[in-house]
């Protein structure tokens, strides 16, 4: 590839990806060129340097990326793809006024959708997952971290599981795959009961799933809010997790102050998401623990919620990163719209919220040493976007489908965009 390459430079390498003081400063070689082979990184640099350099050898495919921008893959850090039912009616109650936990207790939100998924077959959710990684991957994404959940029993917890394990295995996109069967209290269980069934029978489930190869889960999360997991039975789930070798990475001061900032930094934890209740206390730990935050532009702005601290967050050295919440709640396929939102609502900068949908993201995911930025070794993921200027992604609200022009994971184009090289971006 080769044009105006620009890249995300000065990362701390073997370390800690931290926001504005080394991750979001981009670089930019001009002309400049990407060159990639085995699905891993193989130079970034200078054109003609590079053209030396692989004088002679031959490649399957030349792009020219004239006028164009190369960019790391987006990477989105937090989705619930896998579910039955939409939730369309819901919106006009919100709209109306009616909050999320009202919906919630009114047999809405999470149970409405754990019905469905309960009697979905496993076949009907793979379609409506491959569909919507697929609508993912046109907006950028090369990696998606996928959720369970919408089961809360462990036959339908294992059965979305499946799905997210077959599309592992048959589709392009990466995948980071969760186990959320703490998303919500079954209904006919207290959250005591449901925390020892998880801890007694979902969990050693899951490692001997895990011993035989079937399903390979990476991360734990638990919905620590009040009335559904209080910070013991979440502590508890998260700590078993822990001990069959899972991330932890899970749901905390969403939508009152639980404290989860701080337990998540004394358990260890990878990464939490949404906070927009974290206590000041809680930042600093979570700053000294290296725990990112997964913050969730989309469901404050859906919810009407106050706005995650980012900037707090960034000033205390926080790792920030950013998913877009993807669900039936806050249904966005779209990282170049939460990037635009982090900025509007949220404050970042352009070059903050740009690291945070990649470098950072990957870090919350536990890989960032193989993905998140062009560098020589990493993983072959990029977009070639069709601007002179990398900040049109962000820029553009809901323009991202002029804009991406070629999608590549492992080195591989599995998405080009040919109305690109036909219409203006402008």
């Amino acid at each position: 590839m080769h044009g105006c390459c620009h890249a995300i430079l000065d990362q701390i390498k073997h370390s800690i990806p931290r926001l504005e003081r080394a991750a979001a400063k981009l670089g930019q070689t001009k002309p400049g060129r990407a060159q990639a082979g085995d699905g891993c990184i193989k130079a970034v640099g200078q054109a003609d340097v590079i053209r030396n350099q692989f004088s002679e050898a031959t490649f399957e495919r030349i792009i020219d990326c004239s006028g164009k921008c190369v960019l790391p893959g987006l990477i989105d850090a937090h989705t619930h793809p896998v579910w039955a039912g939409d939730r369309v009616h819901e919106f006009a109650m919100k709209l109306a006024g009616a909050s999320y936990m009202e919906i919630h207790q009114a047999g809405g939100g999470i149970h409405f959708t754990v019905e469905h998924t309960r009697k979905a077959t496993e076949d009907e959710l793979f379609t409506t997952f491959q569909q919507r990684l697929e609508r993912m991957l046109r907006a950028g994404s090369t990696l998606v971290e996928c959720k369970s959940g919408y089961g809360l029993n462990l036959e339908t917890e294992l059965k979305m599981l499946r799905v997210i394990e077959r599309a592992k295995k048959s589709m392009d996109i990466g995948i980071s795959s969760t186990y959320c069967g703490a998303h919500a209290v079954p209904k006919g269980k207290t959250a005591s009961e449901a925390t020892d069934d998880i801890i007694n029978n979902h969990l050693p489930k899951l490692k001997e799933l895990k011993l035989s190869g079937e399903i390979h889960v990476n991360n734990i999360d638990v919905f620590c809010e009040k009335g559904v997991f209080d910070l013991e039975s979440t502590r508890r789930i998260l700590q078993a997790g822990k001990d069959i070798g899972l991330q932890i990475n899970f749901h905390g001061d969403e939508l009152h102050p639980m404290k989860s900032a701080e337990l998540g930094a004394e358990l260890g934890a990878r990464a939490i998401s949404h906070l927009e209740e974290v206590s000041d206390e809680g930042i600093v730990a979570m700053a000294r623990a290296k725990c990112a935050a997964v913050l969730l532009p989309t469901t404050a702005y859906m919810l009407r919620l106050k706005q995650p601290q980012a900037r707090k967050m960034l000033e205390e050295g926080v790792i920030v990163a950013l998913g877009s919440d993807f669900n039936p709640n806050a249904y966005c396929f779209s990282m170049p719209m939460v990037m635009h939102l982090a900025c509007v609502n949220m404050k970042m900068s352009m070059n903050e919220a740009l690291a945070a949908a990649t470098i950072n993201a990957a870090y919350a995911l536990g890989k960032s040493d193989t993905h998140g930025s062009l560098e020589v070794g990493k993983q072959g993921d990029l977009l070639i976007i069709n601007s002179s200027r990398w900040e049109h992604l962000i820029y553009q609200f809901g323009g991202h489908e002029a804009l991406i022009n070629y999608v590549i994971i492992k080195g591989k184009v599995v998405y080009e965009n040919e109305r690109c090289e036909t219409m203006s971006s402008y």
